[in-house]
């Protein structure tokens, strides 16, 4: 009974907030997602923790932490995610994903939380 219930604790401790994910050197999800919101970008994406966003002109980032590349070009890791987030016309030319002026560092925030979507 007492090996159930210290089971049953390890497996409720990984569950709750969202870590930043391998990559991300000590960004904050949370923060992220809060920056997310601020930069609107639930206009054009459907994003999971993130109130109103559900646009439908770009893709549903639901399941963002899993997808291999970053606009079909970058490999999905957190450093590639934020340069993408930074400036998305200098990593894919004519992509309809416009540069907001995001800064690295919210960059690196943003990039943070989307790497948990999974």
């Amino acid at each position: 009974m007492f090996a159930s219930a210290l089971l049953l604790a390890a497996a409720l401790a990984g569950c709750g907030e969202r870590r930043a994910p391998a990559g991300t050197d000590g960004a904050d999800p949370e923060r992220g997602r809060r920056l997310l919101a601020q930069f609107q970008c639930g206009s054009c994406h459907v994003i999971p923790g993130v109130e109103a966003a559900r646009g439908t002109a770009g893709p549903p980032l639901a399941t963002f932490g899993r997808q291999s590349y970053v606009a079909g070009t970058l490999p999905n890791d957190p450093p590639a995610l934020a340069r993408w987030l930074i400036d998305p016309p200098a990593v894919k030319p004519g992509t309809a994903m416009p540069a907001l002026g995001v800064s690295p560092d919210d960059a690196r925030h943003m990039a943070a939380y989307l790497s948990t979507l999974r």
